[in-house]
């Protein structure tokens, strides 16, 4: 039976999150989103702070953890 040598090349774990630049970004700007959205909430908007909220928990956030 004949035994290759060669070098092991560790391979990056799958399922691993990666944050890069953009990640942080895209989180920020997340929170940022439902910052403004509750304090526009909380001084009785009932457009721009629902459309906030959802950009800032439904897109951004979600953009920021899987890119």
């Amino acid at each position: 039976m004949k035994v290759q040598k060669g070098r092991a090349v560790a391979a990056p774990p799958r399922g691993s999150l990666r944050f890069s630049p953009i990640n942080a970004v895209l989180l920020v700007l997340g929170l940022l989103a439902v910052a403004a959205g509750y304090q526009l909430l909380a001084r009785g908007s009932t457009v721009a702070a629902p459309l906030l909220l959802v950009l800032g928990y439904v897109v951004l956030i979600p953009l920021g953890i899987i890119l």
